[in-house]
This record gives structure tokens, sequence and C-alpha cells, in this order.
């Protein structure tokens, strides 16, 4: 019995000096802070390097031609939604929203806006008042 007292006796000591080391940290702590990255960009801003000129006026040939395409994809986005508040309102109200958002992306964000609304706006005529007519 006294070999178990005596184990039992250290145990006991082993248990508290695991304890004390233990309750030191209480929290969870992580070192992977890092600087926010800038949205839609995929080289991190102190990383980027000087454009020169010819890069820049490349940037700015890209932006017009974007922005042409975008201006076409929203007018033709907003076509199909007026279209579609009188023929197949759910089905042209749906590719128009979808164009819409489309147009938004490449850069028409007024017409892609009208496009989404007028779209939506022809769906909940076409679900909710015309089946009443």
């Amino acid at each position: 019995m006294a070999d178990y007292n005596s184990n039992e006796e250290q145990n006991r000591v082993d248990r508290e000096q695991d304890d004390s080391r233990t309750t030191d940290y209480l929290e969870e702590t992580s070192a992977e802070i890092v600087n926010p990255m800038p949205f839609n960009t995929s080289v991190p801003v102190h990383n980027r390097t000087q454009t020169t000129n010819e890069e820049a006026k490349m940037d700015g040939e890209r932006g017009e031609q974007t922005q042409s395409n975008g201006r076409g994809i929203g007018i033709t986005a907003l076509i199909v939604s007026i279209i579609s508040l009188f023929v197949m309102p759910i089905i042209l109200g749906i590719v128009g929203i979808v164009i819409g958002f489309v147009a938004r992306r490449r850069g028409a964000v007024a017409l892609g806006s009208w496009a989404i609304a007028l779209g939506a706006l022809s769906i909940i005529i076409g679900i909710f008042i015309a089946p009443f007519f």
C-alpha cells in the first residue's frame, strides 16, 4: 500500500505541475496577419512596379475597348428588358437581368442597372399582375 500511496502522491504532484504550465496561456493566437490586398488585383501594392508610357497607352486602349464592349452589351440588355415588358416577360426578363449583370461587369454600370431593374419589373408584372387580366 505504501507504493500505491507514494505513486498516487507523485501523480498528484505531476498533475499540479502540468496544470500550472498549461494555465499560463488560455487563448490561441496566430501570427498570420498580413497587409490587406487591394480588390481585383493579383499583385500586392508594395510589389507593383511603375508603368512605362507604352504600357499606359496600351492600358488606355484596352480600357476604351472594354467601355465600348460594355456599352454595346448594356444597350442589348436594355432592349431585351424593354421587349420583355410586352412579350414573354419571365424568359426575356431573366435574359435581360443576366445580360445586365454582364454589362455592369464590363463597365456600362448605368445601362446594366436599368436593364436589371426593367427585367426584374417585367418578371414581377408577368408573375403577379398579368394573370389577373
